[in-house]
């Protein structure tokens, strides 16, 4: 992918993302939604940029041809990928709320939970959807280079 294509996959998937866990989040961790909404923009954030990077050096290892990607293949990024994400946030989550470690790690847990479910099922489509498009700009892209263009 590119970097236009890397921000739109970034950014479509923690569009999706808050529109589920906001609603979600408030009711089970019974906190304000406005401090919910809060934390979980400020997780998106650093979930995008998180994202770009990890997905660069991912595809380096593991290729670019994300839409023939094995199960196992998808287990060990998506898997990654939360570890990265909870390493750097959960201090935050508790200092923010004012919740224990072990509070934030049950909070954190529910989202990897979540989460681990849903960028399976959101990159499978993803992929499927921009497959094509991806293989057509890719073509034209090699034929306009040999050509000279």
């Amino acid at each position: 992918m590119n970097n236009k294509q890397r921000l739109t996959h970034a950014l479509l998937f923690e569009f999706f993302a808050l529109i589920i866990v906001v609603p979600l989040a408030t009711f089970f961790a019974q906190k304000e939604a406005g401090d919910m909404l809060v934390v979980a923009v400020g997780l998106s954030i650093y979930a995008v940029v998180w994202n770009y990077f990890y997905n660069i050096i991912f595809d380096r290892y593991f290729g670019e041809q994300r839409a023939s990607r094995t199960l196992a293949t998808r287990l060990i990024h998506t898997a990654g990928f939360e570890l990265g994400i909870i390493v750097v946030t959960l201090p935050a989550v508790a200092w923010f709320l004012g919740i224990s470690m072990l509070s934030a790690l049950m909070l954190e847990a529910a989202f990897l939970v979540f989460f681990f479910f849903y960028a399976m099922i959101f990159n499978g489509i993803y992929d499927r959807i921009t497959a094509p498009n991806t293989a057509a700009i890719a073509k034209i892209a090699t034929v306009s280079h040999k050509s000279g263009h």
